[in-house]
């Protein structure tokens, strides 16, 4: 329609001094797609125009005159078939011109779908304070033209029906927000109902208590520093969300960390509620990207977990060069190495995923000492290796 007004702007200051330059009809139908249309234009008495002369443009682009039949010296019809869905929200524009091609009357055609049953409905709550929901269309999806969303809740079994009001745009806007007045410890009936000019149809109901459904948003200012001069040692703190300051609220954490050139994570599970972890067996001299979120748990007295949050904004640091690596011409080669430390090695660390995982304080700290007088084996070695160099 936009585009029609636009180009109404150009027909001749003599032609719009008329109530009625040319009528389009049908005026702006709505149309499945693979339909078939056909329209008529007729011309205002006392123009001086012949409709054998008018011709038809679809958004911009002239149709075939093979499909114009004159109905009348005032009257031209064209007939479209098989339509597409409309390349806009705004409609396709269908119009008909004069002779020198000014516009003399337009008119708006929505083709698509009608809706199908809309999918994926899922909703999260912040604190239990508020309730979010998405979902996603159905069948097809695109319908091409208008289509109106309401979400519906209600309480199960003895609240009236209301109407969701706060709806995102753009690339979320398959999605509402509640932000108050909501009942715990009974659960509500929520669904999506789509419709526009061409049918309506109905998501399926999700039952959900608001408790069972809390999310809090990512931990903040996580931090990721080395751990003194051990090169395969990380340790990753971070500061607790906003929602879990309320003693009603325990948490716990998940950890994820990548290699520099590298798109896999990999993930620590027990973590538990602490807000640090070391990270123990990385590579010397080599930056990691570390990401954590959190799981809101116990939330009054209930033994389900809540949802995980998005993943926190990623925190990098790097782990310490090996001197083993930088002097390179001291360290033995590979057929040279003590095989009697490479199987206390392996049985070191067989030892401790058998009897300890993820961040256990306690595993953490006998490896720390047993790393430190590795460290300092492997100096005093290089060191003689050096004196006798020289």
């Amino acid at each position: 329609m936009f585009y029609f007004m636009f180009l109404l702007m150009l027909v001749p200051h003599e032609l719009l001094s008329s109530t009625h330059v040319a009528v389009i009809s049908p005026q702006d139908p709505v149309l499945p797609i693979g339909s078939s249309l056909t329209a008529t234009c007729t011309l205002a008495p006392g123009l001086g125009l012949q409709a054998g002369s008018l011709f038809w443009t679809l958004n911009g682009l002239s149709v075939c005159s093979s499909s114009y039949s004159v109905l009348s010296p005032d009257t031209l019809s064209v007939t479209l078939h098989n339509l597409n869905g409309s390349q806009q929200q705004s409609g396709d524009n269908l119009v008909c011109h004069g002779a020198d091609g000014h516009v003399l009357a337009g008119s708006c055609l929505y083709v698509g779908w009608p809706p199908e049953k809309p999918v994926n409905l899922t909703c999260w709550s912040r604190n239990t304070k508020d309730l979010s929901c998405r979902w996603s269309p159905g069948g097809r999806g695109e319908t091409h033209v208008r289509t109106k969303y309401t979400l519906k809740y209600k309480l199960r079994w003895y609240g009236r029906e209301k109407d969701c009001e706060i709806y995102s745009t753009g690339k979320q806007r398959y999605s509402c927000y509640i932000p108050s007045n909501l009942a715990l410890f009974t659960p509500y009936e929520i669904w999506v109902e789509a419709a526009n000019q061409l049918g309506s149809a109905t998501s399926d109901i999700t039952t959900l208590d608001i408790l069972d459904v809390v999310t809090t948003d990512p931990p903040a200012n996580v931090q990721v520093s080395r751990v003194g001069v051990l090169e395969d040692q990380l340790t990753v703190r971070w500061a607790s969300p906003p929602e879990l300051k309320d003693v009603l609220f325990q948490a716990k954490y998940q950890i994820r960390y990548r290699l520099e050139d590298s798109s896999e994570w990999k993930v620590v599970d027990d973590v538990g509620n602490q807000t640090s972890c070391r990270l123990a067996g990385l590579r010397p001299g080599t930056v990691y990207f570390v990401q954590v979120r959190c799981n809101p748990v116990g939330i009054y007295g209930s033994r389900k977990p809540g949802i995980w949050s998005d993943w926190s904004h990623p925190a990098a640091a790097s782990t310490p060069i090996s001197e083993r690596l930088q002097s390179g011409s001291c360290d033995p080669k590979p057929g040279e190495q003590n095989s009697t430390l490479r199987r206390e090695l392996k049985q070191f660390f067989g030892w401790v995923r058998k009897h300890a995982s993820g961040c256990s304080g306690m595993s953490i700290k006998l490896y720390d000492q047993w790393r430190v007088w590795l460290q300092k084996t492997h100096k005093t070695r290089n060191k003689i290796l050096q004196d006798d160099n020289s």
